[in-house]
């Protein structure tokens, strides 16, 4: 019986040996779920900042192209002699605006102020932004070009292009000279065209501004 047992004594030790084997396994197991649920949390991070990227990216754009579509209005529009150029009448009525501080849509909630500066998505006053042709819908197109709303924008009408100080006319600042206004002249005047334009998602949202001389019929 004692020849037996210590037979037996090498068996028990291995099985423990075996047992440890296997919770050395379990514990690298663990290990190597928490590195791979680690590594898979940066990946979505990062797919989301770069979605957020394009995003911003595709704003930025979509703003541009609707400024650069103002300005070609203007432009075009130019050569129209038979069509006034003048805020509220002709190629600009209804999203165009005479700049006068004195006017509620210049206050503090008016239509041009919130629409310059408010955050967000605002198209009050606005016109719509469908392509040199109108005929563009941004928001059907397919893949990454589809935008959450088509591009919207406003043309102020900020005076002849005179500086400050000279007498005749109504100039950038705002002031009118000693002549009174001259939006039935020739004259050039500076617009200021602001566009709001979303990413393809509605929350990403970039307003841009440029200024613009054309000839006022």
């Amino acid at each position: 019986m004692k020849a037996l047992a210590r037979s037996l004594k090498p068996h028990g030790g291995l099985r423990q040996q075996q047992g440890m084997v296997l919770v050395v396994a379990l514990i690298f197991l663990l290990l190597l779920t928490i590195l791979a649920i680690s590594a898979s949390g940066r990946s979505l991070l990062q797919e989301r900042m770069v979605g957020g990227l394009r995003n911003v990216q595709q704003a930025q754009l979509s703003a541009e192209t609707a400024l650069r579509g103002a300005e070609w209005r203007l432009w075009t529009s130019t050569s129209n002699l038979s069509t006034p150029l003048n805020c509220g009448t002709g190629v600009l009525a209804g999203n165009c605006y005479r700049y006068d501080p004195s006017n509620a849509i210049y206050a503090a909630n008016g239509l041009v102020t919130v629409f310059r500066n408010s955050a967000g998505w605002v198209t009050n006053g606005a016109a719509t932004y469908t392509g040199p042709n109108g005929s563009i819908d941004y928001t059907s197109l397919s893949g990454n070009a589809k935008l959450a709303q088509n591009p919207v924008y406003i043309i102020e009408d900020l005076g002849v292009e005179l500086p400050p100080g000279v007498t005749g006319s109504l100039h950038e600042s705002g002031a009118t000279g000693s002549g009174g206004t001259a939006y039935t002249s020739s004259a050039r005047h500076i617009y200021r065209i602001t566009a709001r334009a979303t990413g393809g998602n509605q929350n990403t949202v970039r307003v841009l501004e440029s200024t613009f001389a054309a000839k006022s019929n």
